[in-house]
């Protein structure tokens, strides 16, 4: 005779945190090889950059950098060179050029993170599950956010390590390679507050972890403002204090030492973190705080097929990434002028890649054209990754048992991100002419900007190829994303091989207006993605519907 089962006593109502330890050991089985790859990829980064800066800088290198670091463009892209006016080292340097990257590298691992093991977990409907034996309320945000935190440790105390043992300071460095490291730290546990913040807004992952990316690139924006600000003497310097990305630099490592910043990143993530479980607290579970609005009685005639459908699913990240890509380009247009301006101040180095002192203008916006070609890659296998979640949750499945084919399915929502990656140029575009007070220039950059679809279609092309193949493998487009970016805006810096810049995919159209534009590099590039995204159509046609 079989003994009668017994339900798992519920979670006692005054403890909404029972079961938190055991939610994070499950988390740590499933993560056993994202966060090992999240910190090991941190620390090898920081090996090959103390590594190639001991290699490749010498006194003339960092007289050089010297002049560098007064040039507002070096200020958007790195941040504040602190200690650079008193003397140029190796590990101010480091910090300086290289640490901002490792910021957004930890702000990135916390949101993914964090909404991987909640709001993920509550559309799929396991969190349920969960609730229903002894777990409390909040024991799987908490779960989620110790091991984020955990995560964020582990990489502040590798990179310091890193740093201490590659002796890139001559001098006793362990306080200022560990403030180095912890200031990583304290901008990923920022962005996880966030996050938990975020993942309450809406019932749906993708939704929620857009805005938590955006909030990310607006306190990246906010703190290039002001940094560039700073180095052309400008009035809106303060704007750097605004960002949790500007509270992490302002620790100033190697420099001034200076521990208290993190004080407020701390109070930041904790806020963020009390907001969270509030919010967490006054919804239902599956739901949102933004409640979705009833739809019409009767669907509008462009929503009937699968190209209104595709466009319906991204109208909000599009419209999210038209206003933010305006207002930059606007935002960073106006900066053309300072930047004329302290001409005399940059070194020749800089002049000739600008295309000298007369160019400096087309220079700068043809630049700026490379800068947003960056961005709107993101936005390009964002929304792929999107399409894969759409797979995991059953809904393409549900769209595909109508008349409504795969290829026909994939080639509509590949043309919506196709489209809209051009869009986004051309509204950057559009703002960098206006803002930069040289209306006869608009023309030139539209052009400049347009182009610059080859390499953001060649990436596209790539996400969809994985996507249609091995839609586990997508992620593996962020290497060539991030890959891509580092070598054309550091290569020139770190001397890399010029066969790493001629595989990136960035760089090979030019920079017009201020040189001429290389058509068949755009050709060539444009080719390449359309037959990767056909290959992508070609193996989705042949693979089995993954769901989670």
């Amino acid at each position: 005779m079989t003994a009668p089962a017994t339900a798992a006593p519920a979670a006692a109502p005054g403890n909404r945190l029972t079961g938190t330890m055991t939610l994070l050991r499950f988390m740590l089985r499933r993560d056993r090889i994202r966060l090992p790859a999240w910190v090991l990829g941190s620390a090898l980064a920081m090996v090959y950059f103390t590594t190639a800066l001991q290699s490749v800088l010498d006194e003339d290198g960092l007289a050089a950098m010297a002049s560098l670091s007064s040039n507002p463009i070096m200020a958007l892209v790195s941040g504040p060179a602190f200690g650079f006016e008193e003397g140029v080292t190796l590990p101010r340097v480091l910090v300086g050029e290289y640490g901002l990257y490792l910021m957004l590298a930890a702000a990135i691992m916390s949101i993914l993170t964090v909404f991987r093991h909640t709001r993920a977990e509550e559309q799929a409907g396991r969190t349920e599950l969960v609730r229903a034996g002894v777990a409390g309320r909040d024991a799987q945000l908490t779960a989620a956010l110790l091991l984020t935190a955990l995560m964020n440790v582990l990489v502040a105390v590798c990179t310091g390590l890193v740093v201490v043992a590659s002796g890139i300071d001559p001098a006793p460095g362990v306080n200022g390679s560990f403030l180095f490291g912890f200031g990583f730290a304290a901008a990923g546990l920022v962005f996880a507050g966030v996050a938990a913040i975020t993942a309450q807004l809406s019932a749906f992952s993708r939704v929620g972890s857009a805005i938590a990316g955006a909030l990310l690139g607006a306190a990246f924006v906010v703190r290039g403002l002001g940094d560039m600000s700073a180095v052309a003497g400008g009035s809106l310097s303060w704007l750097s204090w605004l960002s949790p990305l500007g509270w992490s630099q302002q620790t100033a490592p190697f420099t001034y030492d200076r521990w208290w910043p993190l004080a407020i990143s701390s109070a930041a993530a904790a806020a963020t973190c009390a907001t969270g479980y509030a919010l967490a607290a006054h919804r239902d579970l599956g739901a949102g705080m933004i409640s979705d609005r009833p739809g019409p009685p009767r669907a509008p005639g462009w929503l009937t097929g699968p190209t209104g459908l595709a466009f319906r699913l991204q109208r909000g990240g599009l419209v999210g990434w038209s206003i933010a890509m305006l207002v930059a380009g606007l935002v960073f247009g106006a900066f053309t002028a300072p930047i004329a301006d302290s001409a005399d101040m940059m070194p020749d180095e800089i002049l000739a890649v600008m295309g000298g002192a007369d160019g400096l203008i087309e220079g700068y916006l043809g630049f700026m054209g490379l800068f947003f070609a960056i961005l709107i890659s993101v936005f390009a296998v964002l929304s792929v990754q999107s399409l894969r979640a759409e797979e995991q949750a059953g809904r393409t499945e549900a769209i595909l048992a109508t008349a409504v084919g795969r290829g026909g399915w994939l080639f509509a929502w590949l043309g919506v991100v196709a489209l809209g990656s051009l869009w986004l140029l051309l509204l950057a575009g559009l703002g960098m002419g206006l803002g930069s007070g040289h209306p006869e220039l608009v023309g030139s950059v539209l052009l400049g900007y347009l182009v610059q679809t080859a390499p953001v279609w060649l990436l596209l092309g790539l996400a969809v190829a994985l996507f249609g193949w091995f839609p586990r493998l997508v992620a593996v487009t962020w290497v060539a994303v991030v890959g891509g970016a580092f070598v054309n805006l550091f290569g020139q810096l770190l001397q890399i091989d010029q066969l790493w810049l001629d595989l990136s995919p960035f760089g090979h159209v030019g920079e017009h207006p201020s040189g001429p534009i290389s058509w068949v590099a755009v050709g060539l590039l444009t080719a390449i993605g359309v037959v990767l995204a056909a290959v992508g159509v070609v193996g989705f046609g042949h693979r089995d519907l993954s769901t989670a």
